[in-house]
């Protein structure tokens, strides 16, 4: 399916990305792998190419322009092109808001958001160069489209980068270029501290298969997104652009795009008693739900 395509993995040493990395080769793909962890990029790599792909490691961490811009001239030095760019890096430091320092902020907005956007920059200079389209795949999160306590950095970041995905989608329409966020979920090192998760995330790192209940609730392996990232990386997925796609487990889903969902209009304009009336009458059951959708976790335990 990308036979003689290019693609750029960021944060590719573990997880997510490495899961990425691997099934974009397997399907035929060059890949440069990134990771800031010099020992797990070339521990992926060296699976890609033991396995008979192509692959070279790319250390360091993304933020800056001038390591984007690196980092996409490696893949045009290697393999002679670029089609695809995949934003998957990023830090962590989870705090609540009272807890968050302006060091724990900018680490979080410049791995995963300057980095998407930096990266995402040079891939499309890089297309545009080329004149054959091209792929941007940025990654989301389902912190970033619901409240995710504890997260206002990552939050921020996330959400941003699907409204980025929308702006890109249409910027770049005119040389083919398609941007679509993924917003993936998967049983990793991630969520094995939310409660109730961290028992099953360690059945499954010991080699135990994923409850059934727990798949239809979209957590499954790393290697349950990327069939999306190959079919989002490949020429059949040229219809698809501007998109916020759910992937884990067993499901994959679309998240809407924002839009308003009632309106009200007062002849004359709106004083504060008026707005007050109208939240506490016409306005009152359409408030919109902002906490994250439970999991179901008695029947995940049940399997």
């Amino acid at each position: 399916m990308l036979d003689g395509r290019v693609a750029i993995v960021t944060g590719a040493g573990r997880g997510l990305g490495r899961a990425y990395a691997r099934a974009l080769a397997a399907a035929g793909a060059s890949v440069v792998v990134n990771d800031l962890d010099a020992e797990v990029a070339a521990e992926t790599a060296d699976a890609i190419t033991g396995a008979g792909g192509a692959a070279v490691a790319h250390v360091g961490a993304v933020g800056g322009s001038e390591f984007a811009d690196a980092l996409v001239r490696r893949a045009v030095d290697e393999f002679g092109r670029l089609d695809v760019m995949v934003t998957n890096a990023g830090a962590l430091r989870d705090r609540t808001l009272r807890n968050t320092t302006d060091e724990d902020f900018d680490l979080v907005v410049t791995s995963h958001l300057r980095g998407t956007f930096t990266c995402g920059r040079a891939a499309a200079a890089r297309f545009r160069e080329q004149g054959e389209g091209g792929r941007l795949i940025l990654v989301g999160s389902p912190a970033g489209q619901r409240a995710s306590f504890g997260q206002t950095a990552y939050s921020a970041s996330k959400g941003a980068i699907v409204a980025m995905t929308r702006t890109w989608a249409v910027e770049l329409a005119k040389i083919d270029v398609t941007v679509n966020a993924i917003v993936p979920t998967a049983l990793t090192r991630m969520v094995a501290t939310m409660p109730g998760l961290g028992d099953l995330v360690a059945k499954v790192d010991a080699g135990e298969p994923v409850p059934e209940a727990a798949r239809r609730q979209g957590l499954g392996s790393p290697d349950d997104v990327a069939p999306l990232i190959v079919y989002l990386a490949s020429k059949e997925s040229a219809q698809v652009t501007g998109q916020a796609i759910a992937a884990g487990g067993d499901r994959i889903a679309l998240w809407t795009h924002p839009g308003e969902v009632a309106e009200q209009f007062r002849p004359g304009g709106w004083t504060a008693e008026s707005v007050g009336e109208l939240f506490s009458g016409a306005y009152a059951d359409r408030l919109q739900e902002y906490r994250p959708t439970p999991l179901d976790l008695e029947a995940i335990a049940e399997g």
